[in-house]
């Protein structure tokens, strides 16, 4: 017997238990967790879903694929649990672009015509010439996503699929953001949610879709068939000494830190800030406004860096031995050579611009690349445990960079929640404390994202009466990660540098452009 499952028979004898599966679909993964009304987890799983690459900039994965591990990990979840005790399910997803036909059989988003490979991901960059035609018209939907719409958002993807691909788009029935996919996979229903058309279509909780966005662009047909195939609209921090316990929830910023970043920030009334996407009226907190900065390569970023260097054959060796993980051991490598230097000054000649994916804010620019400054001979470990260092400071640098915006347009910010893969390692939890300058606060939960998904679910089974309330009984507060405000000086130098990097950047691309 699993020590979760004695743990339920334990519980059920006591009480019938209501539990809540939450399931998270990430860019590499599918995970479930079963919650209880408290929001512990009680039990969870993954598994690992593919992800195609036929080019440069192109990514996708199926959807059969993902369902079917959706499936698989909810199954190992509630394995012992009575049904009856199952109250609800919440689904969250990348924002990636499902195709199907009329029929509800994937279509293929490839030249290759593999129909099973039917989803584009949130991270492909294909349609770059589509979003340069799209930001040109300067419609006034583009004021609700910073200025400028990004190449991950879906009205540029549709755009490659008809321009690109004649017989996908002739044959295609529905197109879902994969959250609502997912959503219609387990009720039948194929209703969209008014966070994703909000967020990543143009949609607005006011006027919904406009007619003239969608003709300027050349996807009348969509008006035509009245958007049936992209679809219709059918937490407590007190006694932590923190400086928003006693403000309003817009007084933060909750940070979903994995493959990539996003930062999510809420106000009363709508704040429109350059280069971040929104104001977005309920799409998050209902009632508020949503800002939603961020970042296209934040885990993968480090991932790249550590695992494209010539000394990780050694780092996994030793990590292996030492039976810790690679992020785990690089850590405590930092700590040995640091001496007597704070860890975080080991990186004074150092520097990293992380925009390897192109910047998605506060500049909006995807042709921006990445940097480095300060590279010597040297390949050891030492020197793979610096630049790992380096790149998580330029991510918390790049998200201080997104936070000064929104506060210039009017946010007021005090505190960082942070959550997902990147929240569990201690540095790079550290690093934003420190170069924000502003307390990280951490769920009790460490799979915080699951237990998010499971508060939709809970708030789907009606156990309780509004959004709010699930979260104020689900969410708890585990730690609160104080920045080192004598390590101020220093980070204000970097943040000098950062800033320098992208100028730099630019000024060679205008000395090039010039011949």
């Amino acid at each position: 017997m699993t020590w979760w499952a004695g743990l339920l028979r334990m519980h059920s004898k006591k009480t019938a238990v209501r539990y809540y599966v939450g399931i998270d679909v990430g860019s590499a993964s599918v995970r479930a967790a079963l919650v209880d009304g408290c929001g512990t987890v009680v039990a969870h799983a993954e598994q690992p879903i593919q992800i195609w690459e036929p080019q440069p900039d192109h990514y996708e994965q199926s959807s059969a694929d993902i369902w079917a591990a959706c499936c698989s990990v909810t199954k190992k979840v509630v394995c012992g649990v009575d049904a009856a005790q199952i109250r609800g399910v919440g689904f969250d997803a990348t924002c990636s672009l499902v195709v199907l036909d009329k029929q509800f059989q994937p279509l293929a988003v490839n030249c290759e015509g593999q129909n099973h490979r039917n989803v584009i991901m949130w991270m492909d960059h294909r349609a770059v010439s589509q979003v340069e035609l799209i930001n040109a018209t300067q419609h006034r939907v583009l004021n609700y996503v910073g200025g400028a719409m990004s190449v991950e958002m879906q009205p540029p993807k549709l755009l490659w699929i008809k321009e690109n691909l004649q017989e996908s788009w002739e044959k295609a029935g529905y197109f879902f953001d994969l959250p609502d996919f997912l959503s219609w996979k387990a009720t039948g229903v194929t209703a969209r949610s008014l966070c994703t058309v909000v967020c990543k279509w143009t949609y607005t909780s006011d006027k919904g879709w406009d007619d003239s966005f969608w003709k300027m662009i050349g996807l009348e047909c969509l008006v035509k068939d009245k958007y049936e195939k992209i679809g219709v609209i059918g937490a407590d921090v007190k006694g932590h000494n923190l400086p928003c316990e006693n403000q309003p929830i817009t007084s933060r910023v909750a940070m979903i830190c994995g493959t990539s970043s996003c930062h999510m920030g809420v106000s009363e009334k709508p704040i429109f800030v350059p280069g971040v996407w929104g104001p977005y009226f309920s799409a998050m907190v209902p009632g508020l406004w949503l800002n939603e900065g961020g970042q296209s390569a934040t885990g993968k970023l480090i991932d790249h860096v550590v695992r494209g260097h010539v000394a990780f054959p050694e780092l996994q060796s030793k990590a292996a031995a030492s039976a810790h993980s690679i992020y785990t051991y690089l850590n405590s490598h930092l700590d040995l050579i640091k001496k007597s230097l704070p860890v975080g000054f080991l990186t004074v000649d150092l520097h990293v611009w992380p925009d390897f994916h192109g910047n998605r804010s506060p500049l909006t620019d995807l042709t921006l690349k990445g940097m480095v400054v300060g590279l010597t001979l040297s390949r050891g470990l030492d020197e793979l445990a610096l630049i790992y260092l380096a790149t998580i400071q330029a991510i918390a640098l790049g998200t201080r960079h997104i936070l000064e915006t929104m506060q210039a347009a009017g946010h007021d910010i005090n505190t960082l929640f942070l959550c997902g893969g990147l929240s569990k390692n201690p540095l790079f939890v550290q690093m934003h404390a420190d170069i924000t300058g502003k307390p990280v606060v951490l769920s009790k939960e460490v799979e915080s994202v699951l237990v998010g998904a499971a508060i939709l679910g809970a708030c789907a089974s009606g156990d309780f009466a509004s959004i709010q309330e699930a979260m104020a009984k689900m969410g708890k507060i585990g730690r609160v990660v104080q920045p080192n405000h004598e390590h101020k000086r220093f980070y204000d130098k970097k943040y000098e540098v950062f800033l320098k990097l992208v100028e730099h950047q630019r000024e060679y691309r205008s000395i090039m452009n010039s011949l």
